[in-house]
């Protein structure tokens, strides 16, 4: 059963192209920098949005019409599975990513929940193996289920910290069994509404503990996947502990986690953070923890997760340079679309549209980014306005020899202090030049 129509293998066709089912920027062999555009972007489709999301509100049912919404239970699960690779095929898109409830559903017991994630998982490895598809990273839902109302590793209930350890232990063994290449921990219930029934410092200890069994059991098992932690500053509780890059790398930091962890940076949790996806992108990138990205945009007029499909060519360029300048590219992770389509656009050819729409928006930021980077733009721009560190006092500071004294000594002789200008409205406007004429 075909779950898309008659749509053949999207294709590159270039940007003078009118078909809608075409790619104008995405061609997987472009060499730029020395990869691929394949293996710089290494895109993958969000199981979440694409094959369970039902275009739902809070103010009104879901109106997605779904080929696979026919079905219940374990036949439903089924039917997913081959609309994800169905997907997969006509995109030409490597990779996949799920939560555990996204591909099967739970049981009336935890027994049941496994053998139902067995008998998917087994399916899923059958298509992966006769399509050379692959997974990105897979991981454990652990907010939709109201037994972590008060969280997960970070609940009150000492009974629910049990029952998430055994869920990621499970989640832990089927992402060594389909050679998932990360693994992604977000703490969707991770965090807290009030502090005046909260034990903050056992609630961040307790965190700790388990994200340390976690890469304990890894090993065990020998699942050498790179453990991924991904921020988000709210939604759904008020406070996160993951709150943005910063926060997480300080997290990690104080408990001895961070060899062992990267980050997956979301762009609309960049900007719920009050950031924007370059700030956070560069900050992981600058502290070497840039490991994935999921890939969106939100709305700026709201004040909450969209999970918009990412056409922003300022924000894609910007965040392809961060990425371009990280060791090794995005190394083992990808380019996740964690988007969704509009409620209003409710067809299946919608959700093939969404995603042709991302990959271009992608890869022309590949393209101008690259471009900055091999005309040195923002070299030449940084070069010249931090000059004063590179001769001089200057000079002294950077290498460590000078101290107040010297300093003082220095502004003593009341030399005359010159600023020059940042010349940021002539560097917007550059940027702009690039995204138009690269």
């Amino acid at each position: 059963m075909s779950y898309f129509g008659s749509v053949s293998t999207v294709r590159f066709e270039g940007r003078q192209s009118t078909n809608p089912l075409a790619f104008k920027f995405y061609n997987p062999d472009q060499v730029i920098l020395g990869k691929s555009m394949r293996e710089h972007l290494r895109f993958a489709v969000a199981y979440w949005h694409s094959f369970t999301g039902s275009g739902s509100d809070p103010f009104g049912v879901g109106t997605a019409i779904r080929g696979w919404d026919q079905y219940t239970g374990m036949d439903l699960a089924k039917a997913r599975v081959e609309a994800c690779f169905e997907l997969l095929n006509i995109l030409d898109v490597d990779y996949f990513a799920f939560h555990d409830r996204d591909i099967a559903p739970e049981g009336s017991t935890l027994q049941e929940t496994n053998r139902n994630l067995d008998a998917i998982v087994a399916l899923i490895k059958e298509h992966m193996q006769s399509s050379g598809k692959k997974l990105l990273w897979n991981t454990a839902n652990m907010f939709t289920n109201p037994r972590f109302v008060h969280g997960a590793a970070t609940t009150s209930n000492a009974d629910v910290f049990a029952y998430a350890a055994a869920q990621v232990k499970k989640a832990l063994e089927h992402g060594k069994e389909l050679g998932a290449e990360n693994y992604v921990f977000w703490g969707g219930r991770e965090g807290y509404e009030s502090l005046l029934n909260t034990d903050l410092g056992l609630e961040l200890d307790n965190l700790a503990r388990f994200l340390h069994m976690a890469v304990d059991y890894a090993k065990e098992i020998g699942f050498d996947a790179q453990f991924l932690i991904e921020p988000k500053p709210k939604e759904p509780s008020k406070h996160q502990y993951d709150f943005d890059a910063q926060t997480t790398l300080s997290f990690l930091q104080k408990y001895n986690l961070l060899p062992h962890f990267k980050l997956n940076i979301e762009a609309n949790h960049a900007t719920l953070a009050g950031h924007t996806f370059e700030h956070e992108l560069r900050m992981s990138r600058i502290n070497g923890v840039l490991g994935s990205i999921d890939a969106n945009q939100g709305d700026m007029l709201l004040g909450w997760d969209t999970d918009e499909f990412p056409t922003d060519l300022y924000s894609t360029t910007l965040a392809m340079y961060e990425i371009l300048l990280n060791e090794g590219g995005i190394g083992r992770g990808g380019v996740n679309f964690d988007a969704k389509v509009r409620r209003q656009s409710f067809e299946p050819i919608d959700v093939v549209h969404a995603h042709i729409a991302g990959m271009d928006s992608f890869a022309r930021g590949l393209q101008v980014a690259a471009k900055m980077i091999e005309d040195r733009v923002f070299d030449d721009i940084l070069d010249n306005r931090y000059g004063s560190y590179k001769s001089g006092i200057g000079a002294e500071i950077v290498s460590g020899r000078a101290n107040f004294k010297t300093l003082e000594a220095y502004a003593l002789q009341n030399n005359p202090i010159v600023n020059t200008s940042g010349r940021l409205e002539h560097i917007r406007n550059v940027v702009n030049q690039y995204i138009i004429n690269t």
